[in-house]
């Protein structure tokens, strides 16, 4: 039977694929997310699928799910996309390792799963295996294990170099841990290393923001993602800005804060190449997240998590003991899924490819479309070369207003 699906169409239970899709795996590059629903404790601004060990116990006592089986678990997945993905398909280019916290398993753990993949779907020769990393989960063993398993790069979640900052997000890292990961990372043989900010704390001044750029850019990472802090429904964070004991910083602050990464970057040598990430020359780029961005293949692998292949999109049941029973019982556990029409297609393409660097081409646009970017290009959002040359490109001004730049255009 299909499984029952709140949004969207329903998944058949052997998880199969309309044809269409299939036909167009070999058109680009395929790669592979891992969720890793696992937490030690559930930062306040937090809203991704997680769950900490006390939230995966029943009420008789019992886990529902572990960290100690989940290993196995998304090997079961792993078969099941070799089941479904028939036909022509490219290796796989990129594997990205995400949470909730990875690190909470064992290196060995996340190298069975990339050892999985490469033995059902191949690697790419320059395949990038990236896995995310809590700094109070890992030391310089513990990284040099996640190093002999084949990953090449590694992401920290620094969000700040400030301690009263930190508390506010209620992250569990003191402050210069993560530039000593970085130091360990190296140390272990990862080239490619990633730190992650975060910007518009309540209670961040300018100055704490500008000692946590010079604080990642001094640790050495060839890779910075800076996002703004968003106040999601649902998470603690939001509970205390609503009952006034924190205040959110308004629209001007956060673009002031922007600027402020994009100099700071820049003037070190970073350069921007998607609208939140910059990086010390184009190996430096996430590969991965470019593959989003550009319209490729990925599945995703675990509770929650979402996959898109050839314009179908699906995703997982969210809690993991629901996800284990069915690979257990030989199922998919697609919760529901959705076949995006054409001009979905084209609309998400904008949305998403011109927020890297290359912009997206003018022939995207419709008419409609095209007469926005026209004026968009006078207003100083688009650049007026790339327009020419039959691109839309945000200027620097452009991406602070990128989702209105978007609105625009489409």
């Amino acid at each position: 039977m299909p499984s029952v699906a709140l949004d969207g169409e329903a998944v058949p239970s052997t998880g199969a694929l309309p044809e269409e899709a299939l036909a167009e795996l070999g058109r680009r590059p395929l790669g592979f997310y891992v969720h890793v629903p696992f937490c030690v404790t559930r930062c306040g601004y937090c809203d991704f699928n997680t769950y900490t060990a006390e939230e995966l116990v029943s009420r008789d006592g019992t886990a529902t799910s572990s960290r100690e089986t989940y290993a196995d678990q998304a090997l079961a997945e792993i078969d099941l996309a070799d089941r479904i993905l028939t036909g022509e398909r490219p290796r796989v280019s990129t594997v990205f390792v995400g949470g909730g916290t990875p690190t909470l398993l064992p290196a060995e753990d996340l190298g069975r799963i990339v050892t999985r993949i490469r033995d059902r779907f191949g690697l790419h020769p320059d395949a990038e295996l990236t896995t995310e990393a809590n700094p109070e989960t890992v030391d310089p063993d513990y990284l040099a294990r996640l190093r002999e398993a084949g990953f090449t790069r590694v992401s920290f979640g620094m969000q700040s170099a400030r301690e009263h900052v930190l508390k506010v997000l209620e992250r569990g890292h003191t402050p210069g841990r993560p530039e000593q990961c970085v130091a360990w990372a190296r140390e272990a043989g990862f080239d490619h290393v990633n730190l992650d900010l975060i910007y518009g704390t309540p209670g961040e001044t300018d100055e704490d923001w500008a000692a946590s750029l010079e604080a990642a850019i001094a640790a050495g990472p060839d890779h910075v993602s800076a996002y703004s802090l968003i106040v999601e429904e649902g998470t603690r964070l939001a509970v205390r800005v609503r009952r006034g004991e924190l205040s959110e910083p308004d629209e001007d602050t956060m673009a002031d804060r922007y600027l402020m990464a994009d100099d700071t970057l820049t003037a070190a040598g970073y350069r921007s190449y998607e609208v939140s990430n910059w990086a010390r020359g184009p190996h430096g780029r996430s590969e991965h997240n470019h593959l989003y961005w550009t319209g490729g293949h990925w599945w995703g692998v675990g509770p929650g998590a979402h996959s898109h292949v050839g314009g179908t999109r699906w995703w997982n049941v969210k809690h993991p003991a629901a996800y284990a029973q069915r690979l257990a019982a030989g199922e998919s556990p697609g919760h529901a899924r959705e076949v995006l029409t054409a001009e979905e297609r084209r609309f998400e393409r904008i949305l998403l490819e011109l927020r890297v660097a290359e912009g997206c081409p003018l022939d995207l646009l419709d008419a409609h479309g095209r007469a926005a970017a026209e004026h968009a290009v006078a207003k100083g959002l688009l650049g007026a070369d790339a327009y020419r040359s039959g691109r839309a490109v945000l200027t620097r001004r452009g991406r602070l207003l990128a989702d209105a730049v978007v609105r625009e255009l489409t």
